[in-house]
C-alpha cells in the first residue's frame, strides 16, 4: 500500500505552524529543514509536532483540510502547548 502522511511543523522561534501532506515524509521534512523555497524557509528551525499515516491520497487530502480548519489548528496549538 502506498501510504500518505499528514504532518504539522512548529517553529518555536517564530511561534508558527505549517500543515502539509506527502507520500515521502523523510524527503519532505528534509526539504523543509534545508532547501525548501517558500513559506517554511522564512521560519526555520522547524520541529515535527504531528504525524499521521493515511491509507490513500483521498484520505490524506481530507485529513489535511480538517487540520487546516479552525478546529484542526486549535488541536495542533493545544498539542504544542502541552509539549512546550
Amino acid at each position: 500500500m502506498n501510504y500518505r502522511f499528514v504532518y504539522a511543523l512548529y517553529s518555536k522561534t517564530y511561534n508558527k505552524i505549517y500543515i502539509g501532506r506527502t507520500s515521502n515524509i523523510k524527503a519532505r521534512l528534509m526539504s523543509h529543514y534545508t532547501g525548501h523555497k517558500g513559506y517554511t524557509i522564512k521560519f526555520r528551525p522547524w520541529t515535527l509536532i504531528f504525524l499521521e499515516k493515511c491509507d490513500s491520497l483521498a484520505d490524506s487530502i481530507i485529513r489535511e483540510k480538517q487540520l487546516k480548519s479552525a478546529r484542526g489548528r486549535d488541536m495542533i496549538w493545544k498539542l504544542i502547548q502541552s509539549k512546550y
